[in-house]
């Protein structure tokens, strides 16, 4: 059925339109600017502190735009695809926030996005339901979560509408519905319209955002600063411009968030053809690497000075209704995880899963002990240097065949549910999204093109791993092997995946 009627609407469309057409020339010659600084690093010139913005970053004065009080507490952020039963569970799951996910948990079809923006209408307004296959049915509750809503990256397109002969920016396209629609209706109910940023590169694409909060909120008559956003640090030239990123938003941003997931696979994309910046296995990059706590440490002093939320990372274990064991281990490692963010000075984190709510939820009450949040840490003692950033040792870490099969695994099985319109899948016990299932290929072909692991490997596993998945797996596939072996890095997976994609 399609419901796109209902939500691309003429006035709706009309409102896209002045957007894309203001915005979209800015938004392209951002992207070629990314290609550039690609080439940059190829060459040996390494992102640094931008000393023409050093007057931002000495300057004491200046503060981000004081949070709302829906999103002045802020302990547990869930997150999770803009899908019905997910959704449900979500806003009803306890957290303080609720990230409704266009992006890395959504495979972008067509049904999806248009679903997903009237899902989003129909929770503001306490009506959203579902009935499983089986008959169990899922409402929401009176009291739920702050809505919070994530649109894709600025290197995406939505090839559905096309506006004077060009696809319109996924951004655009997923923050104008939203917006248009239900800003109006957000604040009758005493909140605002939310977002996460994702995938900023540089300060002046957090412009770029301002720009169109401007315009967007002048063009409904909503008073200008009346959007708030978040940003994700995860990419590792953003890493270097955050406080210019909180200043170009300064009257609409409220914080900046550690996507530690696509942060590592920035790292291994930025730094693809430098044979010494070769990350080993995955599950051996923790938070506590230097790199790593260099990075955290840096947002949270960042956040702290100019009065933003700092919010920690991504607890992505699915627990088990299985396998005591397996959950008793894993949610020790997520506790000792929120108690280092905590104890950092994180006002908050994320969870992937609504049983990982009380376990987050629990750290951060004891440990805040009922304030709101911790921006009065100013972390006067982290002093991080670029070369602190740019330091990517993993003590001890090592490349293994255990760590190439995992990749392949998750690589092959996530790609194949994301070609079937699933965006957000439980494998391993774990919650993989587009930025894991970037992190598995990025390795492999970063492994294989500086030899650190041998071709006949990585056919004879492939092979295997397909063998045992089936014939359904085969795009998957080829995607993936095409991907790995081919000579130049794809910046995204999901840009040629996209296509097919109804």
């Amino acid at each position: 059925m399609d419901n796109s009627k209902q939500v691309l609407t003429q006035e709706a469309v009309a409102f896209l339109a002045k957007l894309h057409r203001r915005y979209n020339d800015t938004r392209v010659e951002l992207l070629k600017k990314r290609h550039e600084r690609q080439k940059a690093i190829d060459a040996g010139i390494f992102p640094d502190f931008l000393p023409e913005t050093a007057h931002i970053r000495q300057d004491p004065s200046w503060k981000v735009a004081e949070s709302p009080h829906d999103l002045q507490k802020r302990y547990v952020e869930i997150t999770g695809p803009v899908e019905k039963k997910m959704m449900i569970n979500a806003l009803n799951s306890g957290a303080d926030t609720f990230m409704a996910d266009f992006e890395d948990a959504l495979s972008p079809t067509w049904s999806n996005v248009i679903e997903g923006q009237l899902n989003l209408t129909a929770g503001i307004e306490r009506r959203l339901s579902y009935t499983s296959p089986e008959g169990k049915q899922y409402r929401q509750q009176d009291k739920t979560a702050t809505l919070i809503v994530r649109p894709r990256g600025w290197h995406l397109d939505e090839k559905h509408l096309v506006i004077d002969g060009k696809p319109i920016s996924a951004s655009i396209f997923d923050f104008g519905l939203y917006f248009f629609h239900n800003a109006h209706r957000l604040l009758e109910k005493g909140t605002g319209p939310y977002f996460y940023l994702p995938k900023l590169e540089s300060h002046l694409e957090a412009r770029l955002w301002n720009d169109i909060f401007i315009t967007a909120q002048e063009e409904l008559g909503i008073a200008r600063g009346t959007i708030r956003a978040t940003v994700l640090i995860e990419t590792i030239l953003a890493a270097f411009e955050m406080e210019e990123i909180l200043y170009e938003l300064k009257e609409h941003c409220v914080g900046l968030n550690a996507g530690r997931w696509d942060y590592i696979f920035s790292i291994i994309k930025k730094f693809q053809k430098l044979q010494d910046f070769t990350l080993p296995d995955r599950a051996q990059i923790t938070m506590t690497v230097p790199f790593m706590r260099s990075y955290t440490n840096l947002l949270i002093q960042t956040c702290h000075k100019r009065g933003a939320h700092a919010m920690g990372g991504m607890a992505a274990f699915v627990p088990s209704r299985k396998n005591v064991e397996i959950n008793a281990t894993a949610l020790q490692k997520v506790t000792e995880d929120k108690e280092r963010e905590s104890k950092d000075g994180f006002d908050g984190t994320w969870v992937a899963h609504p049983d990982l709510v009380p376990v987050a939820m629990e750290v951060f009450v004891r440990h805040l002990q009922q304030r709101p949040h911790q921006k009065e840490r100013l972390r006067e003692d982290v002093a991080v240097t670029s070369r602190d950033l740019l330091e990517f040792k993993v003590p001890d870490g090592e490349i293994t065949e255990k760590g190439l099969h995992q990749n392949i695994s998750v690589c092959l099985q996530y790609l194949e549910s994301w070609l079937r319109g699933q965006g957000a899948v439980a494998l391993f016990n774990l919650m993989e999204d587009t930025a894991t299932a970037e992190i598995c290929r990025a390795q492999i072909w970063q492994w294989l093109h500086h030899k650190k692991i041998d071709r006949d490997l990585y056919s004879t596993l492939a092979a295997e791993e397909l063998k045992k998945l089936g014939s359904s797996y085969e795009l998957a596939f080829q995607i993936m092997d095409r991907l790995v072996t081919q000579e130049q890095f794809e910046e995204f997976l999901t840009l040629s995946a996209y296509t097919y994609l109804e």
